[in-house]
């Protein structure tokens, strides 16, 4: 292995941000339990269930595109305290409901608020992080918001079996406590400096050609991704483990994550290509997915589940990095936002495809299929970054360094 790689270290302003957005990740368990909530205490059916789930899915996709264009207007630092504030707002109108009509309205809400936050936290990064340690930083984001997230689990597991609603008043709480942090510890929002130079940004980011491609890439693993998230407890249950064990290959796959940080800074990791990271990444889901497909017993379950989170260390933050370099100069937020619709796009995809797949082929059939996708990814992905350097090098304008300088605070 290559020696530990020096580097910069990652400025202040980006780790106070991966600060505030764990203390988040902290009280961020309330969704998972939305469909109990809608049917224990408001009497839903399965099928209208189903619906204000999908009601939520589909509002998250205008609430990303807001969140990269508020970005890019009124700044960073605005948006994300505007985004997590009307959060907590619909998480206590959910956990104060009276009715399934008010219910229904305060899961809207928080459809069209959920993902403000995640453009401008995503371009802030970018903005303070010079481009060869972006992957790193969007590494350490990833690996804080999962240490955070076993957190989550143990405080939902406390108060779910207190109270339901209280799970949402701690989400709202924890959302208060990020937005306070992020306004009084983050520096004042950043204007372009008077006279910059670099390119215009386009009408709409909608035209970028290479944008667009990394959409359609980022849906395939966005509905890959979420069959993990989404489907596993269930293919545990079928195949006659209990759907808790999911809990146990999450925090496994979290550890990994976590653990598995300082790895990337070793040279022969730091150096490595996009195309050649993005191949690894993807080989090495593909081979932790097949042994889903062929795990029977819980351990050989989490020796999967180890080996596909070490090819998602090599992917976290590559995408996101490489988007953000596509960008032109103040879209940087709207750039981030169209490539993130990748993941409100496949949550609406993601149930449909896994339980299909699961009813007509069973559980080795859904992860073959999903380790077949990973092979298609791991020749597509390094194919999509090639042919967007070769069109820079043919004449296409680069995006330029953005110039800073403090504008007046809030």
């Amino acid at each position: 292995m290559g020696s530990v790689q020096g580097g910069k270290h990652v400025p202040r302003t980006v780790r106070l941000l991966i600060v505030a957005r764990a203390v988040n990740r902290l009280g961020a368990f309330s969704m998972s339990f939305l469909a109990v909530l809608i049917t224990t205490e408001f009497g839903a059916s399965t099928v209208v269930t189903g619906c204000v789930g999908a009601a939520f899915g589909l509002a998250t996709i205008p609430s990303r595109l807001a969140g990269g264009r508020l970005a890019d207007r009124i700044g960073r630092r605005r948006t994300i305290v505007l985004g997590l504030t009307g959060c907590a707002v619909a998480q206590l109108g959910i956990a104060s409901a009276d009715g399934l009509v008010s219910a229904v309205f305060f899961v809207v809400l928080m459809g069209l608020v959920f993902e403000i936050y995640e453009p401008p936290s995503q371009a802030m990064i970018a903005d303070f992080v010079s481009p060869g340690d972006q992957v790193r930083a969007y590494g350490l984001l990833n690996a804080a918001l999962a240490v955070a997230g076993m957190g989550a689990g143990l405080l939902a597991a406390g108060l779910g079996r207190w109270d339901l609603r209280w799970l949402f008043v701690v989400d709202a709480l924890t959302c208060l406590l990020c937005a306070l942090t992020v306004h009084l510890v983050l520096p004042a929002d950043h204007r372009l400096a008077a006279g910059a130079t670099g390119p215009v940004a386009p009408a709409a980011p909608w035209r970028d050609r290479a944008l667009l491609r990394m959409l359609a890439a980022g849906t395939l693993f966005a509905v890959l991704y979420l069959q993990i998230m989404i489907t596993l407890p269930l293919s545990l249950e079928l195949g006659g483990l209990q759907p808790a064990d999911a809990g146990v290959l999450f925090t496994a796959s979290a550890l990994t994550i976590a653990a598995g940080q300082p790895l990337m800074r070793l040279s022969r990791l730091t150096t490595l290509s996009a195309p050649a990271a993005f191949a690894g990444g993807y080989l090495l889901m593909a081979l932790g997915l097949a042994g889903y497909a062929l795990a029977r017993g819980l351990g050989t379950f989490i020796a999967a589940t180890v080996v596909w989170s070490v090819g998602d260390l090599f992917l976290v933050g590559r995408a996101y990095a490489f988007v953000a370099s596509l960008a032109p100069t103040g879209a940087r937020g709207r750039y981030l936002a169209v490539y993130g619709t990748s993941w409100g796009i496949g949550g609406i995809l993601a149930p449909l495809a896994g339980t299909q797949l699961l009813e007509h082929a069973g559980t080795a059939g859904l992860w073959s299929s999903m380790a077949v996708v990973c092979l298609a990814l791991a020749a597509l992905q390094p194919a999509l970054v090639r042919n967007a350097d070769k069109d820079r090098e043919n004449g296409q304008p680069q995006p330029a360094p953005v110039e800073l300088q403090t504008g007046q605070g809030d």
